[in-house]
């Protein structure tokens, strides 16, 4: 099953982190749709920050697992535009959730 966690600000609401780690098995390896799904996702989000807003996330990423966390930004506007997209990405991972919701599993908590 891939876990996916977000971590919210507690006061503000914002995505502060996220973690994705594990394999959906849904089918055999480089076949699996919702690995691949989930792949394109999250990762595609986060070259779409550094793309667009300009900012590149710290992040860990290997076979199985990534791990991002937002850097603390004094550019509200920015902020704003990263936010955009990272909430973007939760719809999307959302979507992926409500069909195959035997292989990901979704939580967010806050802090």
């Amino acid at each position: 099953m891939i876990r996916v966690h977000i971590e919210r600000d507690r006061k503000r609401g914002t995505i502060k982190a996220f973690s994705v780690a594990g394999h959906a098995y849904y089918g055999e390896p480089g076949q699996d749709i919702v690995c691949a799904g989930v792949s394109a996702v999250t990762i595609g989000t986060v070259n779409a920050v550094e793309r667009l807003a300009g900012v590149a996330l710290p992040n860990e990423m290997r076979e199985g697992l990534l791990k991002v966390r937002v850097p603390a930004l004094a550019d509200e506007s920015v902020l704003g535009n990263i936010q955009l997209l990272l909430e973007s990405m939760v719809v999307m991972l959302e979507s992926i959730q409500e069909s195959y919701g035997s292989y990901i599993a979704l939580k967010q908590t806050e802090d």
